[in-house]
C-alpha cells in the first residue's frame, strides 16, 4: 500500500497552488465569459496530460465545454455531461479526440483490475475501464454511441478523431 501523508508525499503542494492561482488572478481577463459555450460545442476527450483539447482544436477559453476522463470514452457520465451540455447550455455538436499511446491501449480490464487489486487489495471487477486495442476503432464506437443517444438533439452533430501524442497531429476518424 502506498502512503499518501502529506509528508511522504509532496505532489499536491496548497501553498504552491496559491502562489500559482496569484499569478492567474493578476492577469485573469475571463470573469465576463457566460457560462454558454459560444462556439455552442463541446469537447469529449482523454484526461492525458500530454495536451490541451482547447490547444489541439484552436478553440480559447469560453467557447466549448471540455468532458475528460480516461480514454475519452462516451460513459454514462460523460453523456450526461453532453446532455446537460446540449439542453441547459445550448451546445449542438460534439468534438471526440482519442489519442495514440493511451495509457488504456492494449491493455484488459483483467490487467487493469489486477493492478489495482496489487496496489490496494480491492476488488475492481465491478469497474469496465473501456480498454481498446484499436485507437481509430474506439473513435468510431464512441461516435456510434453518441450519434445514437436518444438524449441529445435530434441535430446534434459529432466528429471524431484520433490526436497523435508525438506529433501534435489530428487525424478526423469520422466526420
Amino acid at each position: 500500500m502506498t502512503d499518501n501523508s502529506k509528508e511522504s508525499n509532496p505532489v499536491l503542494d496548497a501553498d504552491a497552488f496559491i502562489t500559482a492561482n496569484a499569478a492567474w488572478v493578476r492577469d485573469f481577463p475571463w470573469g465576463g465569459l457566460g457560462v454558454s459555450p459560444s462556439r455552442h460545442m463541446a469537447i469529449l476527450t482523454c484526461m492525458d496530460s500530454r495536451y490541451t483539447a482547447q490547444g489541439v482544436l484552436g478553440v480559447a477559453l469560453g467557447e466549448a465545454h471540455v468532458i475528460r476522463n480516461a480514454g475519452g470514452r462516451a460513459t454514462d457520465d460523460a453523456i450526461r455531461s453532453l446532455v446537460l451540455s446540449a439542453h441547459a447550455l445550448g451546445t449542438r455538436g460534439c468534438v471526440l479526440i482519442h489519442h495514440t499511446n493511451c495509457g488504456l491501449h492494449n491493455k484488459t480490464n483483467e490487467e487493469i483490475r489486477t493492478s489495482v487489486a496489487d496496489a490496494t487489495g480491492e476488488d475492481a471487477s465491478h469497474i469496465d475501464f473501456l480498454p481498446f486495442s484499436d485507437v481509430a476503432e474506439s473513435v468510431r464506437e464512441d461516435v456510434a454511441v453518441l450519434r445514437a443517444c436518444r438524449l441529445l438533439p435530434a441535430d446534434y452533430q459529432v466528429i471524431g478523431f484520433v490526436y497523435d501524442v508525438t506529433t501534435g497531429q489530428l487525424e478526423l476518424v469520422e466526420g
